[in-house]
Formats: structure tokens, C-alpha cells, sequence
């Protein structure tokens, strides 16, 4: 049996991921195309128990990202985003959801979802929907219909077990829900028509017709709106971006090395100009996991920091590519060539909602802080 199968409680997250990876980063090329999905490469975060990791120990997981001494969620998705952005976006909203079943689900709730985790199914977070024509619970009792569809849904088709947000006729406030799906259904690729990502399988998903329950719905609503777990979370896609970042890092690096171009000077300058942002990113993610974690800070001092994370590492990333790309020249945009896929991927998964308010609001909050400039993101400034 392979040691880090999910039925090993000890098996080792990070050696996994690793494994994965470079799994991830061999296949990703035959992934990218229109309506792509990383199938063998999710069926081994099955197999070696990234699925089942971060579910609590006391439920069968590993307990990654939520319990003393596991801090190696960053790692893990770090280095899956480093095999593939995509894998990494669909790990990521895996992780996410079982996050928030942990902080707001039942004791039954818990143990029903997080076994479906232990048996490998699949689980996203899909938030985002259209003006007109959002999820919405039409219900008699406590019983209901769902209404309604989510856009932007990465996983379309292949997530089987969907954290939405839906209006609630009995319910002041958004209701945060897990639904079933069942696999190759209600879904909707054909507007996913973007630059990069294209294995990420992002598309519309209607759930019109299906069955919803009190059971189904998690906590209290609004609370999926939460801070600072809502916008704090935002830590864990900059570390799959850093993943993704060092990517192009590494083939910008080989590159130099196969032409014997690196002896130049101005490319030298480059690439130490890279490594800095490379670095100065990993810094940030490293910093942002413990202080998104950190439970003496206000919740406005914890998001405005994230704020900044996810800011930083995007200006990184943008440094990089724009670096790399000087550096390589026209060949690494032809296909074929390994910077010119892994460059489309990141392009386009920097591209996160607001961050012209992220950048403002951080900014915001630091202004009124009391506290001097080294302790803002300590206990003594609380």
C-alpha cells in the first residue's frame, strides 16, 4: 500500500504534494484546452490523501491547515500550484470547504461531509453568480427547491460536493449549504473561453429542480460573509499563485541554463531581479498563514494584512512574468515551449476581484492604527 494513502492516518501531506506535483506538471500540457480538467491528477489527491488532509484529525484527516503543527498548508499549495495552477485552484476551494464545514457545520453535518472527503469526493465553493438568475431556495417548511445558477464555478462537472451561498425565503441573510451533485451534470463550459486556466474547467452550473433541507444549510446567515475568515482566506490562493510563480521562475532559469545565455550580464540582472520577487512573495505567504491564524488580532487588522499578501505576491507574479518573458524572448511564446503555458496560467489567475479596494482598504486600516509601524500586525496592537 502506498504510504501516504488516505487510509494511512500518518501520511505525510507535503512528501504528497510533492509527489503530485510533478505528476501534475507532466500531464498539464495535455490538459490545456478548452473544457480541460485535471482528472488523474485529482484522483491522486485522492489516492495519497491531500482530500482527506484537511479534515480534522479526530474525523479521519490529517487536520493540515487547522490544528497545532500543521502549518504545512501553505507548503501544500505552494507546491500543487507549482505542478499546476489549475490543480492548485481546484485544491484551494477543496481546502476552503472543508474549512468552512469545520467552523460552522454540525457534529452530524461534520461527520457526514468529511466522510465523503475521506472517500474522495471532490468539494468546491462557488460564491459567484449573475445579476439576474441566482441561487435561490424556494421552500415550503423546511423543505425546498434550489433556483438558480452559480457562475465562475471552477470544477464545473467534476465537483461532487458544492459549497454555494443561496437566498433563503425563511432567512434574513445569504444561507451558506453543501449540495451533492452528481458528476458530468448541470454544468456549462462553453463561456470559459479564457487566455489561461483552461484546465480549470470554470463554468455555469445550474442547480434548478434540486432538493434542499434544513440538514443541507451550514451555520447561521451570513456567516460564509464572516470576517476575517471571508477575505482572510485570501492567503491561501496567493500560495497556490506562488506555486505558480516559481514555475515560471524555473523555466525562465532552465531556459538560460539550455542556451547558455546566463553568462550575460543584463540577463544575470534579471534573474536576480526575479529571485527577489520570488522570495519576497514567499515571504509574505509565510507571514500572511500565521497571521491569518492569529486569533489575538482584530479581524480588521487580520484582512488588511491578507490584503496586502495577495497584493504582494501579484505584483511578484507580475515582476516575474514580465522579467521571464524579457529575458526568453519570442520563443517563449510559442507553444510548445515551457514558459509560454505555465505564463497564460498565471497571467490569468492573478486576475483576483478587487484589488484596488484590497490595496485601499488595507491602507485604510493602517492609517487609524495607534500602534507603531513594527507591532500593526502583532498582539500588542490589538
Amino acid at each position: 500500500m502506498d504510504q501516504w494513502t488516505r487510509l494511512d492516518p500518518i501520511y505525510d501531506s507535503e512528501a504528497a504534494a510533492r509527489t503530485i506535483a510533478a505528476a501534475a506538471a507532466a500531464r498539464a500540457d495535455a490538459q490545456d484546452h478548452d473544457g480541460g480538467f485535471p482528472q488523474d491528477d485529482v484522483a491522486d489527491l485522492a489516492r495519497l490523501g491531500l482530500l482527506a488532509a484537511p479534515v480534522p484529525v479526530e474525523q479521519g484527516g490529517a487536520g493540515l491547515g487547522t490544528e497545532p503543527g500543521a502549518g504545512a498548508l501553505a507548503e501544500v499549495l505552494r507546491l500543487v500550484g507549482y505542478g499546476s495552477l489549475a490543480l492548485g485552484r481546484l485544491y484551494e476551494g477543496h481546502v476552503n470547504a472543508i474549512q468552512l464545514i469545520a467552523r460552522y457545520g454540525t457534529p452530524d453535518q461534520r461527520s457526514r461531509l468529511f466522510a465523503d472527503a475521506r472517500a474522495g469526493h471532490l468539494f468546491g465553493v462557488w460564491n459567484t453568480e449573475p445579476a439576474e438568475g441566482g441561487l435561490r431556495v424556494e421552500a415550503r417548511d423546511t423543505d425546498g427547491q434550489l433556483f438558480g445558477v452559480k457562475t465562475f464555478a471552477s470544477g464545473a462537472g467534476y465537483v461532487t460536493r458544492a459549497l454555494v451561498t443561496a437566498r433563503h425565503p425563511d432567512r434574513a441573510g445569504v444561507a451558506m449549504m453543501v449540495v451533492p451533485l452528481e458528476a458530468g451534470t448541470r454544468a456549462d463550459l462553453s463561456a470559459w473561453r479564457a487566455q489561461g486556466m483552461r484546465a480549470s474547467a470554470t463554468g455555469t452550473v445550474d442547480f434548478t429542480g434540486l432538493a434542499v433541507n434544513a440538514g443541507d444549510i451550514l451555520g447561521q446567515p451570513d456567516d460564509y460573509f464572516q470576517q476575517p475568515a471571508f477575505s482572510g482566506g485570501a492567503w491561501r490562493f496567493a500560495a497556490v499563485q506562488l506555486g505558480g510563480i516559481e514555475a515560471v521562475f524555473d523555466a525562465w532559469r532552465g531556459h538560460l541554463n539550455r542556451t547558455g545565455r546566463g553568462g550575460d550580464p543584463h540577463q544575470l540582472a534579471r534573474l536576480g531581479e526575479g529571485a527577489i520577487a520570488v522570495e519576497g512573495a514567499r515571504l509574505w505567504i509565510e507571514r500572511g498563514a500565521q497571521v491569518a491564524s492569529d486569533a489575538g488580532l482584530p479581524p480588521a487588522r487580520v484582512v488588511a494584512y491578507i490584503n496586502l499578501v495577495r497584493l504582494a505576491v501579484e505584483r511578484a507574479g507580475l515582476d516575474v512574468l514580465q522579467l521571464a518573458q524579457r529575458s526568453v524572448g519570442l520563443q517563449g511564446f510559442m507553444r510548445g515551449h515551457r514558459l509560454e503555458r505555465l505564463a497564460r496560467d498565471l497571467a490569468t489567475y492573478l486576475r483576483q476581484p478587487g484589488p484596488d479596494h484590497a490595496l485601499t482598504a488595507a491602507a485604510s486600516e493602517i492609517l487609524q492604527a495607534d500602534a507603531m509601524a513594527g507591532d500593526l500586525w502583532t498582539e500588542t496592537a490589538a
